[in-house]
């Protein structure tokens, strides 16, 4: 079949065009150099372990040139067709129904290309559920609607605490006249509130909490995650950490904060749980593991800096009162 002038133009066009706009819509697919959600972006969180970085590289190097090569092809193909068989081109209809070839062909090509997907899929699955030796135990329990966290490495030391969310009662969010009142209104009075109750300061709405779970930089962290009732859903974007918390089950998940990453990160519960499950976040604070020491040895705490002498010195002469009594 010869291809005039005019349909190689066209074709050649739309294929430009085609790859054009799909190379901005790669680049507004891109990871973004900031932490936790901003508005705007509609890829990936900036990743900050090893399983997050291996979910981005799968879906930058695998999925994504696949899904553009496959809407470019059938772009092309769409556009030759509405041009080479429009009726002004080809009054009369062709009379032919299928084509065995191309019938094998569309059967056979998604078959290969989700067989090459496999393979690196399974191996990313693989490495995300099989939980390492882990260097700090920590415990999630979903609740109606909130977030109860333990250490049990250091549950003599660390009291299990409840992570709930900076916010103001839903009776507050609207004017005497009946008025909702808008996201910068709230804010406003979340940050008018004394010093000594939960603020925003500086962290985004509707993800901060009043107690964030804190772990060390550079360390295997083991996640135990159930629920005391119904089903939530324990999951952190920039950790690639997202599972089930099912009650009367305890579910493991793993992430390793990468060296430098010292920060705050943000999470939700993902598993529609009820009126309030838009206001259930999770908020993790990783921190060196000098400063990880030092809040332990606090009793799980930033303010109070006591030396692990001095607690250990509490406890031995705890003991020993008790004896004496």
């Amino acid at each position: 079949m010869r291809f005039s002038p005019f349909m190689k133009a066209s074709g050649l066009a739309i294929a430009t065009l085609s790859f054009s706009a799909l190379t901005c819509v790669g680049t507004a697919f891109a990871e973004s150099n900031k932490d936790g959600p901003t508005d705007g972006d509609i890829g990936f969180q900036r990743a900050v372990t090893p399983v997050m970085e291996a979910i981005t590289g799968f879906n930058n190097f695998w999925l994504v040139p696949i899904m553009v090569g496959i809407v470019v092809l059938v772009t092309v193909l769409m556009g030759y067709i509405m041009i080479r068989f429009r009726e002004k081109a080809n009054p009369e209809a062709q009379k032919f129904s299928h084509h065995t070839g191309l019938e094998v062909a569309w059967t056979l090509i998604p078959v290969v290309i989700l067989m090459c997907l496999a393979v690196p899929s399974m191996k990313l699955l693989y490495f995300a559920d099989v939980v390492p030796e882990a260097g700090l135990v920590v415990k999630a329990t979903g609740n109606t609607w909130n977030w109860e966290y333990s250490y049990p490495d250091y549950e003599d030391k660390v009291d299990s605490f409840v992570s709930n969310i900076v916010d103001i009662p839903h009776t507050e969010k609207r004017t005497e006249a009946g008025e909702a009142l808008s996201h910068k209104q709230i804010i406003a009075q979340i940050e008018a509130r004394p010093a000594d109750q939960p603020r925003l300061n500086g962290r985004p709405y509707l993800m901060a909490t009043d107690a964030a779970l804190v772990v060390p930089v550079d360390t295997i962290v083991k996640v135990l995650v159930t629920s005391n009732n119904n089903l939530h859903a324990f999951a952190v974007p920039q950790f690639g950490v997202k599972i089930d918390a099912v009650p009367g089950r305890i579910n493991e998940t793993w992430f390793k904060v990468n060296v430098g990453e010292e920060g705050t990160y943000y999470g939700q519960c993902s598993e529609i749980c009820g009126v309030n499950h838009a206001f259930m976040p999770i908020e993790v604070k990783v921190v060196s593991k000098a400063e990880f020491k030092r809040w332990v040895a606090n009793g799980g705490s930033f303010t109070a800096q006591y030396s692990q002498n001095t607690i250990q010195n509490k406890i031995v002469g705890g003991m020993q009162t008790a004896a004496a009594q």
